[in-house]
């Protein structure tokens, strides 16, 4: 990959969707030199290619990214890393889901893969910059830190898997399409007359073509059967398997309801292969641990941090205090939230910044707490 002209060079990660292909035509249209690079991230099986769904990745979406880059007159590369795919983001959902927690695909990906052995590659070649696709703003301060702002559109904003950023990647990352709505990217798209314009949004994780990650992880683990347990331990029945089963669930249980109340699941306990079944008002909990926590810059942890927590992607930012305990932090959140999850990232928000968060660790149960007390 021969690149001869340094002034202002992109590389800009295309899975073959119309958010990063509108990035490269946005940044080629403020005078970049653009670059396209598709990552060769999960080998595509015979059986895979019958089952149709609009996931990223795929062998189509490497031939949408390579027609968009020749009609932008852009160079287009194909760059493996299904090695590092494999080993940190699907080794890693596969030990999240053994370990009876419930995890992120899309951000091990994107810290991994795309902010971490993309952008060295990117550095090794000369690049100044990498982008992407992402629903996100940077500003920087007077000070000169990089500030990552939620993306403009509300209902597109996807700071919250980027919370793992540090300065020294925020410094070299674009992301355009963030400063638009989809509808004005979507546009810009058909007023380019990209292939792509009218292309779907990906839905499925990239790996799981069926969309059936219990079938996943079913063939590369050995299932923990156990017995479902009510909140005060008496025995319900039998799971097949702590792997098959996230908090907040209540389909399939194989359960009869309770009294016509469906039942929850509330804690999946790794150590005795237990799951605690619950009502839904259960789910409600206001304080948690999290681990794993990445900051955007320095954070005084000796101070309790107020800000707004989000703990899943879809969910509503909630005030909550942060008190940081060495290396792990206690949320408290103002009101009750539901389902906060083990393995699933919280994301803290000063206003529209993303400042960091960390990995949800355990919740505590609010009738653990009545029963204790009495």
């Amino acid at each position: 990959m021969k690149i001869m002209n340094k002034s202002k060079r992109i590389i800009v990660a295309m899975s073959g969707g119309v958010d990063s292909s509108v990035a490269a035509l946005l940044l080629k249209n403020q005078g970049f030199d653009v670059i396209g690079v598709t990552l060769r991230l999960w080998s595509q099986t015979e059986s895979d290619s019958t089952v149709k769904t609009n996931r990223c990745c795929s062998v189509e979406d490497v031939e949408d990214a390579r027609q968009v880059c020749h009609k932008l007159g852009i160079p287009h590369y194909f760059v493996n890393f299904e090695e590092e795919f494999q080993e940190h983001v699907v080794d890693y959902f596969v030990n999240e889901y053994d370990t009876g927690r419930t995890p992120h695909p899309c951000l091990a990906c994107n810290d991994k893969i795309k902010f971490d052995f993309l952008l060295r590659r990117a550095l090794f070649l000369d690049a100044d910059y990498i982008a992407t696709g992402h629903y996100a703003r940077l500003r920087t301060s007077e000070e000169g830190n990089v500030r990552l702002l939620q993306g403009l559109d509300g209902t597109k904003d996807q700071s919250y898997v980027l919370y793992t950023l540090n300065q020294t990647e925020l410094s070299r990352l674009k992301f355009p399409v963030g400063e638009y709505t989809k509808k004005e990217i979507r546009d810009f798209a058909k007023e380019a007359n990209l292939p792509v314009a009218d292309k779907p949004d990906s839905q499925e994780i990239c790996f799981i073509p069926s969309g059936n990650y219990r079938e996943f992880v079913k063939l590369r683990v050995i299932p923990k059967p156990g017995d479902f347990i009510d909140i005060d331990g008496n025995v319900l029945g039998n799971h097949p398997g702590i792997q098959f089963f996230t908090v907040g669930q209540r389909r399939k249980l194989n359960l009869p309801s309770d009294n016509g109340k469906p039942r929850f699941v509330l804690r999946i306990d790794a150590d005795t292969n237990q799951i605690t079944l619950g009502d839904d008002e259960d789910l409600y909990q206001t304080t948690f641990v999290c681990d794993r926590l990445s900051f955007t810059s320095s954070i005084d942890t000796k101070q309790l941090l107020s800000v707004n927590a989000r703990i899943r992607y879809k969910a509503n930012d909630a005030p909550a205090s942060v008190k940081f305990v060495g290396d792990e932090a206690e949320v408290t959140f103002d009101l009750p939230q539901r389902a906060i999850t083990p393995g699933q990232p919280v994301v803290f928000y000063v206003e529209e910044e993303m400042i960091g968060g960390g990995i949800i660790k355990h919740a505590v149960i609010k009738k653990d707490l009545h029963r204790i007390a009495t």
